[in-house]
């Protein structure tokens, strides 16, 4: 599951709506939506999560995070690091070969720190936007 199709499922439930009854608002199949929810699709349309959205009735801080989530939840990711330091390839790596080994508590504490590294460098990518 991803962070975005966890917290659809989250604010759907909140709603007491089913997911073939969401589906059918959005125009969407209902096993659509069951793989959004579970990580079997990839990041979603803009539009999509504009319709999500509005179906679920979302406002501000709300809206916001889920657009965020949406573009922070990519079930496959890849990292090209070749024009990048080898202190970046040996990162990548190693977090492609350990990331299933990490308890969640861990996975957090690195997204916490990564982020706050991230953010005090010069760039920052688009989808950070979050706290």
């Amino acid at each position: 599951m991803t962070p975005f199709g966890e917290r659809v499922r989250e604010l759907r439930n909140e709603r007491g709506m089913t997911q073939k009854e969401m589906a059918k608002k959005l125009n969407v199949s209902a096993a659509y939506l069951s793989a959004l929810e579970h990580g079997k699709r990839g990041t979603p349309r803009w539009i999509l999560v504009q319709q999500i959205i509005a179906c679920l009735n979302i406002i501000w801080d709300d809206a916001d995070e889920l657009q965020t989530l949406a573009l922070r939840s990519a079930p496959r990711v890849t990292i090209d690091t070749a024009d990048l330091s080898p202190r970046a390839t040996e990162l990548a790596n190693l977090l492609a070969s350990g990331i299933d080994v990490l308890s969640d508590e861990a996975l957090e504490d690195l997204r916490i720190r990564l982020d706050a590294a991230i953010r005090n460098s010069e760039k920052v990518p688009k989808y950070l936007p979050r706290e």
